[in-house]
């Protein structure tokens, strides 16, 4: 898009309005700025300890798989496919697998914390490979939840004292989605990234989602790209440099581990989850410009159903 060329657009209380681009650009900083608060990173820094336990699924016992953020393309080469709600991560270096027994901790550096002002108190999320069962393939309706029912959470800041948290297993959440733009089944990536570091509502349960369709669960994400939260005051703690993923000695079945993130607060404009808001959310929001029509509509930042001008001045006015 040419910066001379005019945007035609409407305010937010519907009356027509003609804006430059260039016009826009000008009112934005030289350069984008890094948060001012640094948020300590998204990911664990390091595998304290992991025991596979009895009956980890072999070849899926890597506990460097944990580390970093969770997958979004899994498949790559054999049957590759965009993370969803119905297509999980599945390749061996993507997640890690817990015989009964068995535990894998991860250490975060700073350690996290339990922040009031992160969405619905979460302060931490887990991600696994449980996926809903498509009730019409390949229509993406819920029509089920498959994931193990283990997964024991506890947090400590000294590999000593351990607190459990209640009420949540690994895979209690919500299943992985990795874009926002893509279909359940797309074989090509997408263009808008979830943010992993965003929870969804912890009242949203995957067990009573039965008969609730694609579109219907990508408004229930949100921005989020799902997982199971965590809120540290559960626990009884502020703070927690580890966190223990355990399965009990009795499982009659393994779990599996794809990643553990930090939860942030969110910026305003933040389209693709990057911890700032500069050019690039800019670029997303022009490309989604007009009614949502019932799709997912992550830079209708108002959300009052359609892209607009309201949208872009708020872009500008959360600009890092």
């Amino acid at each position: 898009m040419r910066p001379s060329r005019p945007l035609s657009v409407r305010a937010a209380g519907g009356a027509p309005a003609a804006l430059t681009l260039a016009a826009v650009l000008t009112a934005l900083p030289a350069a984008p700025r890094a948060l001012a608060t640094p948020d300590g990173g998204c990911c664990p820094v390091a595998v304290a300890s992991y025991d596979a336990g009895t009956g980890a699924v072999p070849g899926y016992t890597d506990p460097a798989a944990a580390l970093g953020e969770p997958t979004r393309f899994t498949g790559t080469g054999i049957f590759p496919g965009v993370v969803s709600p119905f297509n999980p991560p599945w390749m061996t270096h993507e997640i890690v697998s817990i015989g009964a027994s068995g535990s894998i901790t991860l250490e975060f550096d700073p350690p996290l914390t339990d922040d009031p002002d992160h969405p619905f108190g979460i302060d931490v999320i887990v991600f696994s490979n449980g996926f809903f069962i498509d009730a019409a393939y390949p229509a993406a309706i819920v029509g089920g939840f498959f994931s193990s029912s283990g997964g024991t959470i506890e947090v400590s800041d000294d590999l000593v004292t351990w607190h459990g948290v209640p009420g949540v297993t690994a895979a209690s959440g919500l299943p992985t989605l990795g874009y926002l733009d893509a279909g359940a089944y797309d074989t090509e990536r997408g263009t808008i990234l979830s943010d992993f570091r965003r929870p969804v509502d912890p009242a949203v349960a995957p067990g009573d989602l039965a008969g609730t369709g694609w579109r219907a669960l990508l408004d229930l994400y949100g921005l989020s790209g799902g997982g199971t939260g965590i809120d540290l005051a559960a626990a009884g703690v502020t703070s927690a440099r580890y966190i223990r993923v355990s399965n009990a000695p009795d499982a009659v079945e393994p779990i599996a581990v794809d990643a553990v993130q930090r939860v942030r607060v969110p910026l305003t404009g933040d389209l693709n989850g990057d911890g700032i808001v500069d050019f690039d959310d800019m670029l997303l929001l022009l490309s989604a410009f007009g009614p949502c029509d019932g799709r997912a509509c992550p830079a209708d930042l108002d959300g009052n159903g359609v892209v607009d001008f309201a949208d872009l001045l708020l872009i500008v006015a959360s600009w890092s």
